[in-house]
């Protein structure tokens, strides 16, 4: 799938440092850096993320952040609102004596958690030090809040950490008026059942929560996303539409035509990746009209015009249509040179609904050259393609540095996906397997990112195999990458490719004649190829120009290599000697680089990636390398273990299989 071949998008929020994923492919809808006006100040902020929807499929992907009391648990901690929480803590009956050691304590956490480096096991003792008093009851929630919060985003603790945000919960439920420690409790708590794969505990938590949060819109609107993303991360896109759908409803009703917009984008995007485009046409028609109709925070209504033209290119690009793609692709590009101009507004909206915000800038600017590079593959525009996702990456890795959001990672695996694919296609083939092996790598670093690339992966190094005519390991990839997908136009390009493999075999009839069955256009063969995938289909199907300059019309070496020889034949039967030389020297040339990239890319390490089946993609090529020789080395002793129980003499020679290593 593009999807990961690109990459994969879910829709929803995520409360605090909760991610969404994509793979493929990646926007999201992110939360304010602050908590809504109606919060009491020692409340935690807020973030929530829409998916992504950056790609095709799946990628993509999404967000994290921290929230405040999140963030470290402590914005909750921090002196200046501890004053504030400790006052409104125990109801006036706390003395100001009482009241100083809770704040004293309360800015000893903040103070050791901000240190740097953080000091979080001192920041714990200090909030664990206010619990023995038997503090009042909206001091005792809100301590159990902070204390998961940090044990949450800081250590690797989740049993105490879950008992603290369940204790917060169960007592903020008591509690009138307590919504902040509630809400961002059941939020962070039901992050923390999904992250370890208690699901059917995160979604009944959510459900009773966004039931008594209606009067607080801010966060109804943020917990209707956080369930839309779990629905989506189960690959359950109906009922994510359908809580979108009521989130939009919800914003329309509280007058806020930004978060409606939000929510009616998201589930435009889901239904792209469902491919129900009878319905997607009206919902984007009408979110174009509430997109400029609103009348707001110049950046927010800016973000929302990339969000609407991102979906609109996904949206042509999926349908073939390139040509229509690029007057949406030029004014996204203009929207993104627009925001960049753009001062971040510290005024907060008036209505707490409106406290959300989609990707910051600078993810925007990495969407719009993922999207381009896209088209750009889709059109045939391979240089351009390279050059874009240069940039891309160079800017992913600035991000990084600073920024560990999932979504980066997202992004990069999918312009990852989409250049390895245009090296294959334009020759580079040892450049390729280097990024494959990348790919690798991080998705090793996260369990739910090789879970939405695997497929995409193992086709990857199906068409490498192809490449340097492995044919027995290009069919083991393919065969399988089909056991993992689920994803309809993957299947279907990876069958292509497995019958491609087939016929260049030559005595595979049976196997390609049952396989050609299984793509017929008549069963449910996919409308259009996916627009990811569709570059990997370009050697052989360009025309071959008779004269004139091959080397300014062609660009990838293997077509090159076929048209120069019929160039130089055809000048030679014209009776053009100078033109028939030129070609032969441009063939001789063509020859020799793929020569040597091809014996560049076999004596790479990575180049063992091909006789992987899951166990070792995540492997550097030397690790895998080195695991491969072992597997020899322990199937050697064994051989000669049997040899020497059956009373066979081993001799003074090398054993045979020594050699190989």
């Amino acid at each position: 799938m593009a999807a990961v071949g690109a990459s994969g998008g879910a829709a929803g929020g995520g409360g605090g440092a909760g991610s969404a994923s994509s793979s493929s492919s990646s926007a999201a809808a992110a939360p304010p850096s602050q908590p809504p006006p109606s919060q009491p100040a020692g409340a935690s902020g807020a973030e929530a993320s829409t998916a992504a929807a950056a790609t095709t499929t799946t990628t993509t992907s999404a967000t994290a952040g921290s929230t405040g009391g999140g963030g470290g648990g402590s914005s909750a901690a921090s002196s200046a609102s501890s004053s504030s929480a400790a006052s409104g803590a125990g109801g006036s009956s706390a003395s100001g004596a009482s009241e100083s050691w809770y704040v004293a304590l309360l800015g000893l956490a903040e103070h050791f958690r901000t240190s740097s480096p953080p000091k979080v096991r001192l920041c714990v003792h200090c909030l664990q030090a206010v619990l023995p008093r038997k503090p009042p009851a909206r001091v005792e929630a809100r301590t159990h809040l902070q204390l998961g919060s940090v044990l949450y985003h800081h250590t690797r603790n989740g049993e105490q950490a879950r008992g603290h945000l369940e204790k917060a919960w169960l007592i903020s439920q008591q509690i009138p008026q307590f919504e902040d420690v509630k809400f961002e409790a059941a939020s962070l708590l039901s992050e923390l059942y999904c992250q370890e794969n208690s699901v059917d505990a995160a979604k009944p938590l959510l459900r009773k929560a966004i039931q008594i949060s209606q009067q607080t819109p801010y966060w109804h609107c943020r917990l209707l996303f956080q369930l839309a993303q779990l629905h989506t991360l189960e690959k359950d896109l109906v009922s994510a539409c359908d809580l979108l759908g009521v989130g939009a409803e919800y914003a329309r009703v509280v007058g806020s035509e930004y978060t409606r917009a939000l929510f009616l984008l998201s589930k435009g995007m889901l239904l792209l990746m469902e491919r129900k485009l009878q319905e997607v046409h009206p919902l984007l028609t009408l979110c174009g009209q509430i997109v400029e109709n609103w009348q707001g925070n110049p950046i927010q209504k800016e973000s929302l015009r990339v969000f609407f033209l991102v979906l609109q290119v996904t949206h042509y690009l999926d349908a073939g249509q390139v040509k229509s793609v690029k007057p949406c692709l030029k004014q996204l590009q203009q929207c993104i040179q627009t925001i960049s101009t753009l001062h971040d507004d510290e005024i907060l909206p008036s209505n707490p609904a409106d406290l959300f915000h989609w990707l910051p800038k600078e993810h925007m600017c990495v969407l719009v050259y993922l999207v381009t590079v896209m088209h750009s593959m889709q059109a045939g525009y391979l240089e351009k393609a390279q050059k874009y996702t240069d940039k891309a990456l160079m800017q992913l890795e600035k991000l990084k540095m600073l920024d560990c959001s999932p979504i980066l990672s997202s992004f990069q695996v999918i312009l990852l996906e989409h250049i390895i694919m245009c090296r294959l296609v334009t020759g580079h083939k040892a450049t390729a397997l280097q990024e494959i092996s990348q790919v690798c790598q991080l998705c090793q670093q996260s369990p739910r990112l090789f879970s939405n690339h695997a497929a995409q992966l193992h086709t990857l190094l199906g068409l490498y195999c192809i490449s340097v005519n492995c044919m027995d390991n290009a069919e083991a990839q393919f065969t399988t990458a089909l056991r993992l997908t689920t994803h309809q136009e993957l299947w279907a390009f990876i069958v292509t490719n497995l019958a491609s493999v087939y016929i260049r075999e030559g005595n595979r009839h049976q196997e390609l004649y049952s396989l050609l069955e299984r793509i017929n256009p008549d069963h449910n063969f996919p409308v259009s190829p996916h627009p990811c995938w569709l570059p990997a289909f370009c050697p052989g199907t360009a025309g071959c120009p008779t004269t004139g300059n091959l080397a300014a019309r062609l660009t990838s070496k293997h077509r090159n290599l076929p048209e120069a020889r019929k160039s130089c034949d055809l000048n030679k039967a014209c009776g053009n000697a100078i033109d028939a030389h030129e070609a032969a020297q441009m063939h001789q040339n063509f020859s020799q680089q793929l020569l040597q990239d091809h014996i560049e890319a076999c004596s790479l390490p990575e180049h063992n990636l091909i006789t992987s089946k899951n166990q070792c993609l995540g492997e550097t090529g030397l690790q895998c390398k080195e695991r491969i020789a072992g597997e020899k080395l322990e199937g050697i002793a064994g051989k000669t273990n049997m040899r020497i129980k059956r009373g066979e003499s081993l001799g003074f020679s090398p054993h045979p299989r020594m050699t190989e290593l």
